[in-house]
């Protein structure tokens, strides 16, 4: 399922009484629209990845939630990739990546065609920049400063956000 089918899906639950906690807890999203593609890194561990080893962190999100908000080495990849988009070309098909989203619905989508591509060591940040920011790591503005500031997509993925200052 595509991440557009999907979140037509989940409005169209939402629509009909979803009960109110689901929409709210990060893991009954996941639970719901990812397909477990791609194997998930924690915030957890990848908090310690990033101190310890060399990866490349990719941001699937909009470019403007990226500029509002980033986990600090992240690149920007945009949610709009495919396959031949992807200017990966100088990376080392073995190198760790680690993809991310608002929580990990987009990012599973990008990890899926970085597998494709033939990408060894993908893996999807269970909870994205959301759980990552609900746990009180450090987020980076678009000038590398760091910043409460997190873009929340909008209202209805906002309530994912338990920390920082929404921005929409």
């Amino acid at each position: 399922m595509n991440t557009k089918s999907r979140l037509f899906y989940l409005l169209f639950l939402s629509l009909f009484n979803l009960n109110a906690q689901q929409q709210k807890n990060i893991d009954q999203t996941l639970k719901l629209l990812n397909d477990k593609t791609v194997p998930y890194i924690s915030v957890d561990q990848l908090n310690e990845e990033l101190k310890n080893n060399d990866l490349l962190l990719l941001d699937s999100r909009k470019k403007e939630e990226y500029q509002v908000s980033r986990i600090k080495t992240a690149k920007f990849i945009g949610e709009k990739f495919s396959s031949e988009s992807l200017a990966l070309n100088d990376v080392d098909k073995n190198k760790p990546i680690v993809v991310y989203c608002s929580i990990g619905v987009r990012s599973e989508d990008l990890g899926e065609v970085l597998l494709k591509k033939g990408f060894t060591n993908v893996k999807n940040l269970y909870g994205g920049i959301f759980l990552w920011k609900n746990k009180g790591l450090e987020v980076y503005d678009e000038n590398n400063r760091q910043t409460e500031n997190i873009h929340a997509y909008n209202r209805f993925w906002g309530m994912l956000l338990k920390s920082g200052k929404k921005v929409y």
